[in-house]
């Protein structure tokens, strides 16, 4: 698993290099002093796994990098102050660890980009006829159909998976989960959901109704969702 650190404290990287050299599958392959410098690095490394991302630095914080210039891979926030954590998980953040960092909870939020990098290397099956995913849940992997899926809630770094028979829960965040499935099938209404449009029954100002069930319509993905799965497949006067 490829990482990269970006903190402003070259004591604070040496403490991440420290802890990396104990997880066997980790490699740090560059350390960058702030987001800047390291967005080179980010944008001509597309396979990167994992950023270790400090959150209070000068010139760019974290939080405004991530807001401003959200990388394609995982991120772990690493920081001394705790006020920023709703913010950060807001922001899809795999895991934010306060300083100093333990190993243990290093490992273990670690171990949780490992498991959603196993689940996407086998994600979607090339099978046209009955497409689906396998989820880690309750200490198995249990294949779903994405015809199956009505929606999926997110609920911090956990989602609820509904299908119309039963609900599956996963250690994942909502943003995650997003990335990994068909555009063309799924797409995100809001912070917490991602529906199935193929169980769309009708769409006002703010809610959609899906399968008998309401799900909010955040403003932050109204315009992109009316776009793409409404106004283009309008039928016009």
């Amino acid at each position: 698993m490829r990482a990269i650190i970006i903190d402003d404290e070259p004591i604070a990287r040496k403490g991440i290099k420290l802890l990396s050299d104990q997880i066997p599958y980790l490699e740090i392959e560059a350390e960058f002093g702030n987001p800047l410098k390291a967005q080179a690095h980010i944008v001509s490394n597309p396979n990167l796994d994992l950023i270790f991302l400090d959150v209070e630095m000068p010139g760019m914080t974290g939080i405004n990098y991530l807001k401003s210039m959200p990388p394609k891979c995982h991120v772990i926030l690493t920081t001394a102050y705790q006020q920023y954590a709703l913010e950060a998980f807001e922001l899809d953040v795999i895991d934010y660890l306060l300083k100093p960092i333990r190993l243990e909870r290093f490992a273990k939020a670690v171990g949780k980009v490992k498991e959603i990098l196993e689940l996407k290397n086998h994600d979607l099956e090339i099978d046209h006829k009955d497409p689906f995913i396998y989820i880690k849940s309750e200490r198995k992997y249990i294949k779903i159909s994405l015809s199956d899926i009505l929606f999926i809630k997110g609920l911090k770094d956990y989602v609820i998976i509904h299908t119309a028979r039963q609900k599956y829960m996963t250690a994942m965040n909502v943003g995650t989960m997003a990335r990994q499935l068909s555009e063309e099938l799924f797409v995100r209404v809001s912070k917490s959901y991602i529906i199935n449009v193929n169980y769309i029954e009708s769409i006002d100002l703010d809610t959609i109704i899906l399968a008998g069930i309401e799900i909010p319509l955040g403003n932050t993905y109204k315009e992109d969702f009316i776009k793409k799965y409404v106004r283009d497949n309008l039928l016009k006067r």
